[in-house]
């Protein structure tokens, strides 16, 4: 099958009618009277993939706080570049976990020291993992000594998941949501 090679989007999104099992995974996380997120309809090209994803997403109530894991989220987001899922992160959990604006502009910049320790931990938990895809055995005290283990597993994990996540919308150019905040907006309380 030849196809022709778009550079800007490179997997569009899929419109419906949708297949049983993609309607049926789409429908149950898209709220009524929306249309489902472009990266799920990416997602879409592969009913495997998109199911095995929703599976996996830790979105539901884990170990983790709400602001933790939206912290974890847009910090791991930003190190990765991926714009489309930091600003679909800001636009809808963001004042729901109640970061402030600054908080959720300095989730992309350097580590300032204004974050309290859990919050300064977990972004540097996100940074050594990006950088290194490892934890240095300093952070990992401080962790273990402020964290349980279900909840060092879950932030490995959730930062893992959302460098896939990134992976993907970077890789496919998936255009950003409408509703969704960029990097480089400044007033980003619209949320």
């Amino acid at each position: 099958m030849m196809r022709k090679f778009e550079a800007d989007t490179r997997l569009a999104p899929m419109d419906e009618p949708y297949d049983s099992a993609v309607a049926v995974a789409l429908n149950r996380i898209t709220p009524p009277g929306q249309a489902p997120l472009k990266l799920f309809r990416v997602m879409a090209h592969s009913p495997r993939v998109l199911t095995r994803m929703f599976a996996g997403s830790l979105l539901d109530k884990g170990s983790l706080t709400l602001r933790q894991r939206e912290l974890i989220i847009l910090r791991s987001c930003a190190r990765c570049n991926s714009e489309y899922e930091w600003g679909v992160h800001v636009a809808l959990f963001a004042g729901k976990a109640r970061l402030s604006d600054e908080e959720i502009r300095a989730s992309r910049e350097s580590l300032p020291a204004a974050w309290c320790k859990d919050d300064a931990l977990l972004l540097r938990l996100v940074d050594e993992l990006h950088e290194k895809s490892d934890v240095s055995d300093e952070l990992w005290k401080s962790l273990y000594e402020e964290f349980s283990e279900e909840q060092l597993l879950e932030m490995v994990a959730l930062t893992g998941y959302y460098h896939t996540i990134s992976f993907m919308t970077n890789a496919f150019r998936i255009e950003k949501e409408s509703f969704a905040p960029d990097f480089t907006s400044v007033d980003i309380s619209m949320r």
